[in-house]
Parts: C-alpha cells; structure tokens; sequence
C-alpha cells in the first residue's frame, strides 16, 4: 500500500528565510501587516482586500474583551495557582468557549452555510430570506431548540455590536445574502415568539453572518472567538498581574457558599 504523502502550504525555512503562505515574513508581512490581516492570510491563503481587511479586523476586535465573565474568571483563577504558566492560565480561559459563551458564532455559521451553502451565486432577495428564516425559526420553535445567533441577556432591544458589524459590512460591500438571512431570521424569532425587540440578532450571529460573507467555512468561526477571547485573557492577566483579585474571588466564593455549613457561634 503506498504511504500518503505529507503535504503543507503553510510556511517553511532556510537559514536566512522565513516563507508564509509563499510571503516572505521578513520582507513581506511585518510592519506591513496588521495581526487581523496575518490571520486572515493563514486562515484562507491570501491577503484580504481593503474592504475585507476592516470587515475582518472589526470580526476579531468585536469578543476580546467583555469583562468578569467565567472564562475571564477562569484564566485570573489558574494564574492564581500557576503564575509560572500564563499559556495554561490563557488556555483555561479558552476551554470555556462554547454553545453558551461566544462559540455560538460556529452555530449560526453552519446554519445560515446548510440554507445556503458557501459558493452559492443564486441571486437572494429579502422575500426568500422571510420564507426561509420562518421556516428556520418553525423548525427550531418544533424541536425546543434555540435559534444560534438570536437574543442576548443584556442587549435588548439591540446588540450594539451586531448592529456596527452589520453597518461596517455594509459600508464595505460585504453586506450579502448571509446578512440579510440572520437579519430575517431575528425578525421573524420576534415575531413567532412574541418578543418583539427581545430577540436581535447577537454579536455572535453577526460574526457567523459576515464570516459567511467572507468565504470561510462555519467549521473555523469558533477558532475565530478564540483568537479574539485569547488576546482579551491576556489583557485579564496584565491586570491581573498589577492589581490581583483573584484570591479574593476564591476567598468570597468559598465563604458565601460554604457559610451555611460554619457553625454559628451561640449568642
């Protein structure tokens, strides 16, 4: 049987070279590209144009930081243990991406990619999007599943971050089928479940829209919350580091819930 070959595009070495995705890294990338753009070369094996370069800086910028939450928590917390280990402390925070917190951009991803697979050049216009977001949210309202993308704890009426994202995609042009999908799909969530200005669409289903304009695949959008939340953590971290909390975050914790178990002193 032969042996598959090995095959990469990503980047290689010589002495006195470094090649990226067939850029010179040197010569060709550093002071010339942003972080955002380097990403999107790695990602997809070309440079971004200049509309696509802020589309896809503001994706990243928009879920790096979104203060005390667990994963925030989490990585303050693993410091606190493991000071000589910040990628650890990072990486805690990490693993607490997903269908609840910030990963949820991958589900609406795939959901808007399985309507409308990427590639499709079927012109698609706003009635078709109403016809195939009420059967999206029936589907979804059937089986006691939430709609990805839709409502948020805090943001109501609106999520002003899905509503900038939305507006700089438009400005550039990168504002399609997928945008106008995820836009129907909230309005008609509102209108199916009686939640009028409860239910926009959230800064996640916004990245899974415009990622989807973009070209890339719903199987990559929860790496791309993590490039964002990884920057955000180490920013916890610097703070962290100047002005510590986390060692009276498990001091509280561990007295609020354990003081119904402390003996009470008699009186």
């Amino acid at each position: 049987m032969e042996t598959p070959s090995l095959r990469s595009e990503m980047g290689w070495s010589t002495a006195d070279r470094i090649t990226v995705r067939g850029m010179d890294l040197c010569q060709d990338v550093l002071g010339k590209l942003s972080l955002g753009d380097f990403a999107f070369l790695e990602i997809t094996g070309r440079t971004p144009s200049a509309a696509e370069s802020t589309v896809f800086n503001a994706v990243l910028a928009v879920l790096v930081e979104h203060g005390m939450t667990p994963s925030a928590m989490v990585a303050r917390l693993t410091y606190l243990g493991a000071p000589e280990s910040m990628q650890a402390a990072i990486a805690a925070g990490l693993c607490g991406l997903g269908t609840t917190f910030a990963g949820t951009a991958e589900g609406a991803a795939r959901l808007l990619q399985g309507v409308r697979p990427l590639g499709t050049d079927v012109p698609y216009d706003a009635a078709e999007a109403a016809d195939t977001a009420a059967r999206i949210v029936r589907e979804h309202r059937e089986q006691r599943l939430p709609v990805p993308g839709i409502g948020h704890p805090v943001h109501k009426p609106v999520d002003p971050r899905a509503v900038r994202l939305f507006a700089i995609a438009q400005e550039n042009g990168l504002a399609g089928p997928y945008v106008t999908l995820m836009q129907a799909i909230s309005q008609e969530a509102e209108r199916a479940f009686g939640k009028a200005g409860r239910l926009p669409v959230n800064a996640t289903g916004a990245i899974g829209a415009i990622a989807s304009e973009l070209g890339l695949s719903w199987k990559l959008c929860r790496g791309l919350a993590v490039v964002s939340r990884a920057v955000g953590l180490l920013g916890h971290l610097a703070e962290e580091i100047e002005h510590p909390i986390a060692n009276t975050l498990w001091v509280r914790t561990e007295e609020a819930s354990s003081s119904h178990l402390v003996p009470k002193e008699p009186q």
